[in-house]
């Protein structure tokens, strides 16, 4: 396989990997093809008590290719146990939105009046419980206007605003540690958890993300940039995690 430089996607999943470093023994619960191969790659390298699924009911031992089965199964997971994860914060959820604002409201459920929407998505789902219960960061595989929004149509997953308005019981265990977009790395360490820039993907520019954010995003003159895989971080997304380049259907480049 051709060892050329590291694409914008193979980028993407190493900052998605990043979101599970220091996490320790908890279920990755990654949705979608590039978090599932940070995840994935998190566990091969820097995270090796990271635990991960089949994606049905399985915890697996070892780290298959993405749709490949596993070879070696260290536990049963059914869906009332997963439920018994969320609930006792072992889990870190990547999850994805539609429209996504500057404290971290998440919309999964319908573009326009809830009443009468415009489009009907997913519904509100898990994310409700995702968001009080356990890390919760994101991933925007297209970082447009439409998706960081001012004001998201309807909350699913809750935000830092209105887990502060919640009060204690929903604050206690209310974390977004980031959001990686196809663009950027963002978070939420501000004074007002509002959305700052973390680091810039190599190639983009702060008017670029700018122009891509549907409100008004600050980014910092010493905004780093996204760190580029290593070798063998390349090797591992290329040869073993993604040999068919299923990356590159979620992000071009």
């Amino acid at each position: 396989m051709s060892a050329g430089p590291a694409g914008r996607a193979e980028v993407c999943v190493v900052a998605c990997a990043e979101a599970w470093r220091g996490n320790g023994e908890v279920l990755a619960a990654p949705m979608g093809v590039v978090p599932a191969i940070g995840a994935r790659l998190a566990r091969l390298t820097f995270a090796p008590d990271l635990l991960l699924t089949d994606g049905e009911a399985l915890l697996v031992a070892d780290v298959p290719a993405l749709g490949a089965k596993a070879r070696a199964v260290e536990g049963w997971l059914p869906y009332r146990r997963h439920l018994a994860l969320v609930a006792g914060g072992r889990r870190h959820v990547m999850m994805g939105a539609a429209q996504l604002d500057r404290y971290g409201n998440q919309n999964i459920s319908c573009i326009g009046d809830w009443r009468r929407p415009a489009r009907q998505l997913l519904g509100v789902r898990g994310a409700p419980a995702n968001t009080l219960n356990n890390p919760t960061s994101y991933w925007i595989p297209r970082h447009s206007p439409r998706v960081l929004v001012e004001k998201v149509d309807m909350v699913s997953g809750v935000g830092y605003d209105r887990a502060a308005a919640a009060g204690p019981s929903a604050t206690r265990f209310h974390r977004i540690p980031c959001v990686v977009t196809d663009l950027a790395v963002l978070d939420f360490e501000t004074p007002g958890r509002t959305m700052r820039v973390r680091s810039l993907h190599p190639g983009v520019t702060a008017a670029e993300l700018r122009a891509a954010t549907g409100f008004p995003l600050e980014v910092p003159r010493d905004v780093p940039f996204t760190r580029l895989p290593s070798a063998e971080e390349l090797r591992l997304i290329r040869e073993v995690i993604d040999p068919d380049g299923l990356r590159a259907r979620e992000v071009q480049g």
